[in-house]
């Protein structure tokens, strides 16, 4: 789905109130305060744009991504994912689900091999201002 600047800052804050996620705006680093949302925060127009955004929620994975003059949205199901834990900015930990998929490979005989699709956000590990301490 491809949204305008506005209509993606919009789709945000109305679709994804209950999402944990993090926005990465194009004219500035990622706030550690403003830009990583444990759950229930909005985003405002700035001087920049949304450049990347990732959220999560149950098994659900919504990527945002500037391309051009448009924002591509994509949604992926989790549900049957690998997952691993990545370290992030500030001792943050994000982690990322991996979808594989069995396809047939020629060198193999043309059996079917599981093959890396994408790797997608899939929450944090420690919410922010938490420790497993």
């Amino acid at each position: 789905m491809l949204k305008s600047k506005d209509e993606v800052v919009e789709y945000i804050n109305k679709n994804l109130k209950d999402y944990e996620g993090y926005v990465q705006f194009s004219h500035r680093a990622i706030d550690l305060d403003n830009d990583i949302f444990p759950k229930s925060s909005e985003i405002s127009n700035e001087d920049g744009f949304v450049y990347e955004a990732h959220f999560f929620k149950d098994n659900e994975s919504i990527m945002i991504r500037q391309v051009n003059d448009a924002w591509v949205v994509s949604t992926t199901n989790i549900e049957d994912a690998e997952f691993e834990t990545f370290y992030a900015i500030a001792g943050l930990k994000v982690k990322m689900a991996q979808i594989w998929e069995a396809k047939a490979d020629e060198l193999c005989e043309g059996m079917d091999v599981m093959k890396l699709q994408k790797v997608v956000f899939a929450g944090f590990v420690e919410k922010k201002g938490e420790s497993n301490d």
